[in-house]
């Protein structure tokens, strides 16, 4: 008797950690739904407003919208706002959208990387993993300390990953601090 009861509490506990390990995230304020794709999930996102602009002017939503996987490392409007005063402005102005959507697809990566993924692919390189972005460029990922993984760009810039594995039906998104830049 006491080793069903045993089981069946173990199993009880087994079952709540199921439950809690598939919860909804939530970025910028809004959950963030599996069953969603990419560009969905973002425009819900208080926090990815410039993102999604500059998404929209790039001419990037089908292409984030299809099958994928990708991998995205999602600035905040905090890291865009970080950037040199009119930078933004400067690159959402149609005449820069070729230089717009080169900076943008620098945040993707082919394939679908979970923080469990990169930190396996950082640890057989060495501590020091490289990514190959849609854009062509290339991004390295490093550890910062057991928990935290960091992006260098080819510009020298830094970006840490500040919410990881937000998935989606074509991929996943990484939250990041700084807008990462090609050379």
């Amino acid at each position: 008797m006491k080793s069903l009861i045993r089981s069946l509490v173990l199993a009880g506990m087994l079952a709540g950690a199921g439950v809690a390990g598939a919860a909804t995230v939530s970025v910028g304020g809004a959950p963030m739904l599996a069953q969603k794709n990419i560009v969905e999930n973002a425009m819900n996102s208080k926090d990815h407003t410039t993102l999604v602009a500059a998404v929209k002017a790039a001419g990037l939503v089908e292409t984030l919208q299809g099958k994928g996987p990708f991998t995205v490392f999602a600035p905040t409007n905090a890291a865009f706002n970080a950037l040199p005063a009119g930078t933004v402005d400067t690159l959402l102005k149609p005449e820069n959208k070729q230089k717009l959507t080169a900076v943008l697809t620098y945040h993707v990566v082919a394939g679908k990387y979970t923080k469990h993924d990169l930190e396996k692919i950082i640890k057989k390189d060495g501590g020091k993993a490289m990514l190959k972005t849609v854009q062509g460029g290339t991004l390295w990922l490093m550890m910062n300390g057991p928990q935290n993984i960091q992006i260098k760009d080819e510009a020298g810039g830094m970006a840490n990953i500040s919410t990881y594995d937000v998935m989606q039906s074509n991929g996943l998104i990484d939250v990041i601090d700084t807008v990462l830049m090609p050379k």
